[in-house]
């Protein structure tokens, strides 16, 4: 018989040394080529599918969903054949097996929503307001500030 070991003893050799770990670059390159390949295979699936379920990796060929609810993992079940043909084409051939897994999906960060363009009355305040000013980089600052308005904005109305 032999004796067992205390998992609390198991690993005494403390943190990997920095340069044992992966790179931060290579890290985020990984990251970015999964999102490309999610996108990818989520333009497979109906909408409703797609929205709620992400691909959480791509190992040992094999294809990793989450979804986040077991009826949206069976129904990614049903594009398995048409996932994994893609994610062949995509990796070269070098994936086999799906699986799928239930947890709550990670929040998507919304689209950063485009800036408004100053109106032409806010561009011309900020104009009147830079010639009061006797510091010549805050003016300056104005006038910058000004120079922001959409070329629409300060067409005069006919």
């Amino acid at each position: 018989m032999s004796p067992r070991r205390n998992p609390l003893r198991a690993s005494t050799a403390g943190p990997k040394p920095a340069l044992e770990c992966v790179a931060l670059d290579a890290l985020a390159d990984r990251a970015r080529a999964l999102d490309a390949l999610d996108e990818r295979l989520r333009a497979l699936m109906p909408a409703a599918v797609a929205r709620e379920t992400r691909l959480a990796d791509v190992r040992n060929g094999r294809l990793v969903f989450l979804a986040s609810s077991p009826t949206w993992a069976s129904r990614i079940r049903l594009y398995q054949a048409a996932l994994l043909a893609e994610a062949r084409t995509a990796l070269g051939g070098t994936v086999e097996r799906f699986a799928v897994k239930v947890a709550p999906l990670p929040a998507v960060p919304p689209e950063p929503a485009k800036p408004k363009p100053l109106s032409a009355a806010t561009a011309r305040h900020l104009q009147a307001a830079a010639k009061t000013i006797s510091d010549p980089e805050i003016r300056a600052l104005y006038l910058k500030l000004a120079s922001f308005a959409s070329d629409d904005s300060l067409q005069e109305p006919e």
